[in-house]
C-alpha cells in the first residue's frame, strides 16, 4: 500500500470510524473505572515511516525504564521491522508486524495485530502518529485504558475523535525525539492536567552506534572493491538522492546529485562515490551513477541488507541524502550526515547524530508541510530545494574530508530553553 492509498483509506475510512468510535466511548466510559497504578504493559504505534525508529529511540527507552523491556511492544508496518532489529532493544516478539499486502489485505493484517495486542492484555497505547484518525481507531480498539495521543484541541488539525484518554497538544517547536519522549512520558501524568506538562520537554539522543564484527566488515568492503575494480578501499562518499513517496518535494533535482559526484571526483582523485537505495531505487540509482561516467562511481543501491548498509555507512566518510530515512538510521554509525532539507525544517526532523550537518534554503514558504496539514503541500515546484546549490554542498562535504573549511550550520535543537 503506498504513501497516496494509506491517506485515503485513512480520510474515507478513518475518519467516520472515528466518529462512531468516540460516541461509543463517550457512553462505555460512563460504566467504566479509570485505570489504576501505573502501566504495566505499553504499546508504541507508529505504523509508517523506516526513520522513526532511530529518532524514537529515547522515548523507547523511556518506555523500558517504566515496565521493563519485556512489557514494551511496537506496532509497525513489516517494512520498518529492520530499523528496530538493528537498535536492539526489545525483544523480537514484542514487535508486532503488520503487513502491506494491498488495501484489504493491509487491513486484515490490522485486524490481526490488534488482535494480538488484546491477547497480551497491553493496558498502555501511545500513539506516535501526529494526527492520522486510523492510529487513533487501532489504540481505542486494542482496549487498552490509557491510550496518550495528540488531540486537536482547537481544531487546528484534521479530526481524529476523541479517543485518548492522555490528550496532548502538538507543539511544532520541539524536536520529533522530544515529540515521542513526552507523548511516553504523558502516561504518568494525570489526565485532568494535561496538555498541560509541568516539566521542560527532556532531550532526545541518537542511539549508541551498532557494533560491527571484523567479519561483517570484511563482506561489504569486497562487495566495494569487486565494483569499483580496486584492491583497497578509497575513501567513501555516499549519495542518497531518493526520498520516497511521503513527500517526494524532499528530492534535491538529479542533475545536482550528478554534478556533486563529479566534481567530487575530479578534485580528489583518493575519493569514490557509491549511490545508495533500496531495491525499488535500484534502477534510478544505476543510472545516475551511469551519468557520472567514472569508474570511481557505483550504485550499491539494493545490493545490501539494512545491517550491511549500516557497516557500508561505517566505512564512508560522509553521507550526503535528501531528508528522509538514510539520514535517520545512518546515524547508527559514525559517518558525517548531510542532509538537505526543504519542504520541513531540521528543528523538527533533523538527525540526532552528532555528525550531523544540515542544509536549508529558509525561503518564505518553508516548511510548507507540518503535522497540522497532514504533510501534503500543495506545492507544485520545490524551489525550496533547487535553492540548495551544488558549490553549498561541496563546500561541506570538501570540509569534512579535510579539503576545506567545512560551513557552520546551527546544530539541531534538541533542549528546552
Amino acid at each position: 500500500m503506498n504513501t497516496a492509498t494509506m491517506r485515503r483509506v485513512d480520510r474515507r475510512l478513518g475518519r467516520p470510524l472515528a466518529r462512531l468510535l468516540t460516541g461509543w466511548r463517550r457512553v462505555a466510559d460512563r460504566f467504566r473505572r479509570p485505570p489504576e497504578g501505573p502501566p504495566r504493559k505499553i504499546l508504541v504505534l507508529k505504523l509508517a515511516e523506516h526513520g522513526v525508529w532511530v529518532v524514537a529511540y529515547s522515548a523507547l527507552m523511556d518506555a523500558i525504564e517504566m515496565v521493563g523491556a519485556e512489557h514494551v511492544y511496537v506496532m509497525t508496518f513489516s517494512d520498518n521491522r529492520f530499523v528496530l532489529d538493528q537498535l536492539g532493544i526489545l525483544p523480537p516478539e514484542n514487535i508486532i508486524e503488520v503487513p502491506t499486502t494491498g488495501t484489504a489485505g493491509t487491513l486484515r493484517n490490522l485486524v490481526r495485530a490488534v488482535r494480538r495486542v488484546r491477547q497480551e492484555q497491553i493496558d498502555s497505547v501511545v500513539d506516535f502518529e501526529f494526527f492520522a484518525r486510523s492510529s487513533a481507531v487501532i489504540a481505542y480498539l486494542t482496549g487498552a485504558t490509557r491510550r496518550v495521543g495528540f488531540h486537536p484541541v482547537a481544531e487546528e488539525a484534521g479530526y481524529r475523535g476523541d479517543l485518548m484518554t492522555h490528550r496532548l497538544s502538538f507543539n511544532s517547536h520541539l524536536h520529533a525525539g522530544q515529540t515521542f519522549r513526552t507523548l511516553v512520558r504523558a502516561l504518568q501524568e494525570d489526565p485532568a492536567v494535561l496538555p498541560a506538562m509541568g516539566a521542560p520537554a527532556p532531550a532526545a539522543v541518537a542511539p549508541p552506534h551498532r557494533e560491527v564484527s571484523a567479519a561483517e566488515q570484511a563482506e561489504v568492503t569486497e562487495v566495494l572493491l569487486g565494483a569499483l575494480g580496486t584492491t583497497t578501499l578509497p575513501r567513501l562518499v555516499l549519495l542518497n538522492a531518493n526520498a520516497g513517496d511521503l513527500i517526494p518535494h524532499r528530492r534535491w533535482p538529479d542533475d545536482r546529485y550528478v554534478e556533486l559526484a563529479r566534481r567530487l571526483l575530479d578534485e580528489l582523485p583518493d575519493v569514490a562515490v557509491v549511490l545508495t537505495g533500496s531495491p525499488a531505487e535500484a534502477g534510478a540509482a544505476a543510472r545516475l551513477a551511469r551519468q557520472v561516467g567514472s569508474p570511481r562511481c557505483v550504485s550499491a543501491a539494493g545490493q545490501t541488507t539494512l545491517g550491511q548498509l549500516i557497516v557500508l555507512y561505517g566505512l564512508a566518510d560522509v553521507l550526503v541524502t535528501n531528508d528522509s530515512g538514510p539520514a535517520h538510521y545512518a546515524a547508527l554509525a559514525p559517518v558525517d550526515i548531510v542532509t538537505l532539507f526543504g519542504p520541513e525544517t531540521p528543528d523538527v526532523f533533523g538527525s540526532l547524530s552528532p555528525r550531523s550537518h544540515t542544509l536549508w534554503a529558509a525561503l518564505a514558504c518553508s516548511p510548507c508541510v507540518n503535522a497540522y496539514n497532514d504533510r501534503v503541500t500543495s506545492c507544485r515546484n520545490n524551489l525550496c530545494m533547487q535553492a540548495i546549490t551544488v558549490d553549498q554542498v561541496l563546500d561541506v562535504v570538501r570540509g569534512l574530508l579535510g579539503g576545506g573549511t567545512p560551513v557552520e550550520v546551527p546544530p539541531v535543537r534538541t533542549e528546552a530553553d
